[in-house]
Order: structure tokens, then C-alpha cells, then sequence
């Protein structure tokens, strides 16, 4: 009797232990939704929402994004000139300035290069840092540009 009753002694406090824990957890842990939006332009190429390249794409609209994510978006780029190119992407106008110490835009495809009148499928993605703080609304532009080579 005196080991069952030790027995459901330690069952209780393993219990009591366990949601204290995650009710500590809970507090440490915060979310914050950030709302954002990024405008493209481009450079001797073309920007598309759709492989057919039929769909002209100049504002990618993020959502809501989370500290620590990384929201990706598949866009479609074009040589629209008449001689191969290289392709580069810049990103700048960060809204608020600090954004860009939280988050970052990368993409795939940097100096690939595109013969006249092909496409390329591209992953663009944006990372947030985990540790943002004080932004809760952000723009950028970001600069798809194609160089002759």
C-alpha cells in the first residue's frame, strides 16, 4: 500500500511538473503577424505570374509573414531583348529602413543566363529574421535586371 500510495505521490508531482513547464513555455513564447507588400521592376527582361509568361507580375503581395519564416513565391522571367543576358536582382527602398537588418529577399537565379526569347522558372524568397522587432507593416522594391553579355 505504501508503494502504490508512493507511486501516485510521483505520478502527481511528474504531472504538476509537466504543466508548469509548458505553461512556462507559453509565456516565453510570443507570435507577431507582419503585413507586407514588395513592387518589381525590371530591366531588358520580363516579369510574369505564369510559366506561359502571359500574366505580367509588378507587385508581389507577401501576406502575413512570421518572424522566423520564409515565405517563397515562384515568378517567371523573360528575355524580352534581342541578345542574351545575365540576370541580377538588387533589392532596396526597405519601409521602415531598419527592415532590411530583419529580412532578407534571395533568389535562384542569380547570373543565369537567358538566351533571346527564353524563360526561367523563379523561387524567390523572403526570410525574416526571428528576432524582428518594431516593424509590423514593410515595403521594398526589388530590381530584376538582364546585362547583355
Amino acid at each position: 500500500m505504501a508503494m502504490q500510495k508512493t507511486a501516485t505521490v510521483g505520478i502527481a508531482v511528474a504531472v504538476a511538473s509537466i504543466v508548469m513547464l509548458t505553461s512556462v513555455f507559453a509565456l516565453l513564447q510570443s507570435n507577431r503577424t507582419i503585413s507586407n507588400t514588395g513592387t518589381i521592376t525590371t530591366v531588358n527582361v520580363g516579369v510574369y505570374q505564369d510559366s506561359g509568361c502571359t500574366l505580367a507580375l509588378s507587385t508581389i503581395d507577401w501576406g502575413n509573414v512570421a518572424p522566423g519564416s520564409s515565405p517563397n513565391r515562384t515568378i517567371y522571367v523573360k528575355n524580352t531583348g534581342n541578345t542574351p543576358i545575365s540576370l541580377n536582382i538588387t533589392v532596396n527602398t526597405w519601409n521602415p529602413s531598419n527592415a532590411a537588418n530583419y529580412m532578407n529577399l534571395t533568389w535562384n537565379q542569380e547570373h543565369t543566363v537567358l538566351n533571346v526569347g527564353n524563360s526561367v522558372a523563379t523561387l524567390l524568397v523572403l526570410s525574416i529574421s526571428p528576432s524582428v522587432t518594431g516593424i509590423t507593416n514593410f515595403s521594398f522594391n526589388a530590381t530584376i535586371t538582364g546585362t547583355q553579355i
